[in-house]
């Protein structure tokens, strides 16, 4: 099995809501099981179809985390030392070469992926064309509306 760059954070945020699932989700949707057998036919008790179909989505997503986090090579951005090179964890000022906007991004796992947080995915375009690079280079992106050049202005690691 191939394994999952995620970072420290968001290897946190996965056992956090894994430790909900299991300790408050699924023990309350199996309560709301047994109060809607309990009023009876179970053919046409709308609660009881509710109940088992939370129940369904609630055990997936469980192994769909345990899954994660199997696989998970879990990466400190505050442990990194990449020589300034842009790398998974990194964070990254940015200035957009045709507006003089900027822009600071963390480069993370799939699952963590947040634009609006400002955190985008080591397999998003704007990422793949950060790898590698250093204060001062310059980042081409293929964007829908055409190439975005963005330079980089600052890497950190925290």
């Amino acid at each position: 099995m191939a394994t999952i760059p995620i970072t420290k954070r968001g290897a946190e945020k996965l056992k956090e809501e894994l430790q909900r699932l299991k300790y408050v989700e699924r023990p309350a949707v199996v309560l709301a099981i047994q109060e809607a057998r309990a009023q009876g036919d179970l053919s046409e008790n709308a609660e009881y179809d509710a109940a088992k179909d939370k129940q369904g989505f609630i055990e997936g997503r469980i192994l769909e985390i345990e899954g994660k986090l199997a696989a998970a090579q879990v990466i400190d951005p505050s442990d990194l030392d990449a020589g300034g090179r842009v790398v998974f964890g990194a964070t990254v000022d940015l200035e957009d070469e045709a507006t003089g906007m900027s822009v600071t991004y963390q480069i993370v796992g799939d699952d963590e992926a947040d634009l609006k947080q400002g955190l985008i995915s080591i397999s998003s375009p704007i990422a793949r064309a950060l790898i590698g690079k250093e204060a001062g280079d310059v980042a081409e992106v293929q964007a829908p509306g055409g190439i975005k050049t963005y330079e980089i202005m600052e890497v950190h690691y925290r």
